[in-house]
């Protein structure tokens, strides 16, 4: 009886220290974000070359920007995975067996939001040189806003997002089926869960492009959402009608022309 009760203890100070550790990483990726909504000139991303692209500092600085923001946005949809990866680690921990630190998980997952930032990078430098996105991030392109509305819609109600959808409400069901031995298998396993989980959003992430990439009450909203689909209750109804509201906003927005 002792031993259950100071594993159960033992579990629960892990457990705070882990979800600790997520917060102060999630709120350090939101207050920078925020300074920069707050302070970032942008003339200080305008294309000013003749090659309409921007300079290397100016793309480290964009690209910095993406991976703060997909930190903050996507690190509170991911912890009951971590929690359940701590709590699998801790047991075998406990049983004598091989375990490894849930950072090397962390670490995968985020290596994939990562990857993404860098292509987010590019399209936004695309975009801006191309003169379809305005100097505050936002398309000032009718067309391509109500196509990408519509194709998230779209995506929303498909079986590719339920199945990704799937894979990220389910933790124990990915942690029992997909486990791997050592610190190369938790990055392996973080990386697969991102995979997953990229799969949900990507799309999602695109709007940032329609409502304004530097708009927090637009970052806000889609974060809340993508933690709402996976975490709350009934999130693959919230999911479907978030599509149709996204499609029929997209298609309001094509025959308008505004």
């Amino acid at each position: 009886m002792r031993a259950s009760t100071y594993s159960f203890n033992s579990f629960k100070n892990e457990r705070g220290i882990i979800l600790a550790a997520l917060v102060i990483l999630s709120a350090l990726a939101w207050w920078y974000t925020i300074y920069l909504a707050k302070t970032m000139n942008c003339c200080t991303f305008a294309i000013k070359d003749a090659g309409g692209f921007w300079s290397g500092q100016q793309f480290l600085m964009m690209f910095l920007m993406w991976v703060v923001m997909m930190v903050a946005m996507m690190v509170p949809s991911i912890v009951p995975m971590v929690l359940v990866f701590a709590m699998v680690n801790g047991q075998r921990r406990k049983q004598a067996r091989a375990y490894v630190s849930t950072v090397f998980f962390l670490l995968g997952y985020l290596i994939v939001w990562t990857a993404f930032s860098l292509l987010m990078t590019f399209l936004q430098e695309w975009l801006q040189a191309s003169a379809f996105i305005s100097e505050h991030m936002v398309l000032n392109n009718p067309t391509l806003n109500g196509s990408i509305l519509i194709l998230a819609g779209i995506f929303q109600c498909s079986s590719f997002k339920n199945k990704c959808l799937t894979h990220c409400r389910s933790p124990f069901d990915f942690i029992m089926t997909d486990w791997r031995e050592g610190r190369g298998g938790a990055v392996m396993m973080g990386l697969r869960h991102g995979m997953f989980c990229l799969g949900c959003c990507w799309l999602l992430m695109l709007l940032l492009f329609v409502g304004g990439v530097m708009n927090i009450m637009w970052i806000v909203f889609l974060t809340v959402f993508v933690l709402g689909e996976k975490v709350f209750p009934y999130g693959r109804l919230i999911s479907r009608i978030a599509g149709v509201v996204f499609f029929t906003w997209g298609s309001m927005i094509l025959v308008s022309g505004h």
